[in-house]
């Protein structure tokens, strides 16, 4: 192997815009480094203006914190019942259990590998029927592809149950035209490392309104009661964003559009020189759904394959991951009710995420597709 070939690529890693340093300097010459100040209502109202449908910001420490922060927000107590998208990141899951209530997991539909309308319905029938109707549903746009929002929706609002939308994948994806993000009762995004913009860590609550915007930041500043000493009449939490960070952020929103084109023509490439095998194929964007392609993601045709296909890749120094695996298949969530039509553990069986960073160069594209069609040959 020569120097360029040897290079590790990995499945999704920072890359910085050039002018989040500046946020940051001013920050320090101005002594901004206790955890609020002018970037946190800089990112906040940036994220406002980039989202639009009067959405209300609260930046937090991250996406978990942000779904936790919401579902509570939203009533969830001890003893409830949370459906929750079964095929997705745990962190959509783990903050039912901080409150004591209880996930119930949905399958997937083939058309956006998302939460499935047909299982959501069925789900919420039968848990009413057994007298628990739901207190949430979590629905998650995975991997940046929007989720059914019309169909999501119109069960939710039949059912009268309120929708947590996790938008921690789809910063930059757009569903008829409204932006990810803003569908839900309340949504959450995350800015983690891996994300299509990142502060190193973070995450925000979007509201709907201002009060509970403010309800937000009162519970993520340890609940503090307006009065001169120290004072609690609720139990808070110490989730909000540092102004350090948020600087970051803020300069990461001057490039995220960029980097949405820089991911998307990343999915274009990888069809364009990989179409013509019938051994894997891609995921495509429903009428309506404009995806982020925060991670290109493929599906073969076993896992044997799909296992061939990664363990080459990693010998040749290039990240790449299987699907997520489906909660209910997750030792920590055995126990839980689940309401499966199959398809999410099939997809985790043969599916992968390809490197998909918006720093990515053409010669390590290249490099990566040439690993995968010597095995496809």
């Amino acid at each position: 192997m020569n120097a360029v070939e040897s290079k590790k690529i990995w499945l999704s890693s920072p890359h910085m815009g050039g002018t989040e340093q500046s946020f940051v300097k001013q920050a320090f010459d101005t002594n901004w480094v206790a955890p609020l100040g002018p970037n946190v209502d800089g990112f906040e109202n940036d994220l406002e203006s980039y989202l639009q449908n009067d959405s209300h910001v609260a930046a937090l420490a991250s996406g978990t914190s942000a779904l936790h922060l919401g579902l509570i927000l939203l009533g969830v107590t001890q003893g409830d019942e949370v459906l929750c998208q079964s095929m997705t990141f745990a962190a959509s899951a783990n903050p039912i259990v901080y409150l004591g209530a209880k996930p119930v997991f949905i399958d997937s539909e083939r058309e956006t590998w998302n939460i499935c309308p047909e299982q959501l319905e069925l789900a919420i029938k039968d848990r009413i029927s057994k007298g628990k109707k739901p207190k949430a549903i979590i629905a998650v746009h995975l991997y940046g592809m929007p989720y059914d929002a019309e169909a999501i929706h119109r069960i939710a609002t039949e059912y009268q149950i309120p929708v947590l939308e996790d938008s921690a994948e789809s910063l930059g994806s757009t569903y008829h035209g409204v932006k990810c993000g803003t569908f839900g009762d309340i949504s959450i995004l995350s800015f983690n490392g891996n994300k299509i913009i990142t502060t190193s860590g973070g995450g925000a609550l979007v509201a709907k309104n201002e009060e509970l915007k403010r309800k937000a930041i009162f519970l993520s500043t340890q609940a503090r009661d307006n009065a001169p000493h120290y004072q609690h009449s609720e139990i808070g939490y110490n989730y909000r964003m540092s102004n350090i960070i948020a600087g970051i952020g803020r300069g990461q929103m001057e490039v995220l559009d960029k980097h949405v084109g820089y991911r998307r023509n990343n999915f274009e490439y990888y069809c364009k020189h990989l179409n013509d095998s019938t051994d894997i194929k891609f995921l495509q964007e429903p009428e309506g759904s404009y995806s982020n392609r925060w991670l290109t993601c493929i599906e073969t045709t076993s896992f044997e394959l799909r296992e061939q296909l990664r363990l080459a890749l990693a010998k040749e120094n290039i990240e790449s991951r299987p699907l997520w695996k489906p909660m209910h298949l997750q030792p920590v969530f055995a126990d839980c009710d689940a309401y499966l039509n199959g398809i999410s553990n099939d997809l985790f069986d043969r599916g992968l995420c390809l490197p998909s960073g918006s720093n990515l160069r053409e010669e390590d594209l290249f490099r990566i597709v040439s690993v995968i069609k010597n095995e496809l040959r």
